[in-house]
């Protein structure tokens, strides 16, 4: 059999498993309170995890033009938006609600499309494969907490749930192909340029 991704009946499986429940065939048509619950965990464990903000859910220069009212308003999959240093002083802006605001200007008009960093909340089946299966790792515990009083029907352990952020945080850092210089602490010591001369 070939090895596929997690699919999101998967996670649920895994889910239901962690307190003793037989698996499920389909989430469609009528399903019980259970895999309601599940599900409801599931998306909400997604929704935690990735707003932290990884490499595959990030966007640079994502474009936010205002609308004819002047305004920015943000599609409901941003979990997070920050505009990049070439911006300091001109704006400091904050999501509220769906719109962005700007809190240097105490104003929520704009007059021009800015280029922001954003976080997105992907869908399932846009995840790749080591966020997946944290989530489900996660969900599982969460689930099995909320679903049932007793420690004795833990499936996953602490442990598990470490390995799996591990694995997630590796990944990462593998395609983000971080650096050193990326932090802005290292590079203001390197880019210090040469000694002033006294004279």
């Amino acid at each position: 059999m070939a090895e596929t991704l997690t699919s999101e009946l998967d996670a649920i499986n895994v889910m239901l498993g962690a307190i003793g429940m037989a698996p499920i065939n389909s989430l469609s048509g009528n399903v019980t309170a259970d895999v309601t619950m599940a599900q409801n965990i599931l998306h909400e464990i997604s929704r935690e995890v990735q707003q932290r903000g990884w490499h595959f859910n990030k966007e640079e220069n994502y474009p936010l033009a205002p609308n004819v009212d002047g305004k920015i308003i943000l599609s409901t999959n941003i979990l997070r938006v920050d505009l990049p240093s070439r911006y300091n002083g001109r704006y400091d802006v904050v999501q509220r609600g769906l719109t962005l605001y700007d809190r240097k200007n105490r104003t929520d008009l704009f007059t021009e499309t800015l280029k922001a960093e954003v976080v997105l909340f992907l869908p399932w089946e846009s995840l790749p494969e080591p966020a997946r299966r944290y989530i489900t790792i996660r969900a599982a515990r969460v689930f099995a907490d909320r679903a049932v009083t007793t420690d004795a029907l833990h499936s996953f352990t602490q442990e598990d749930e470490f390995v799996a952020l591990s694995n997630l945080k590796q990944f990462d850092g593998d395609t983000a192909d971080y650096t050193i210089f990326d932090n802005y602490d290292t590079f203001s010591v390197i880019d210090r340029g040469p000694p002033a001369v006294v004279r």
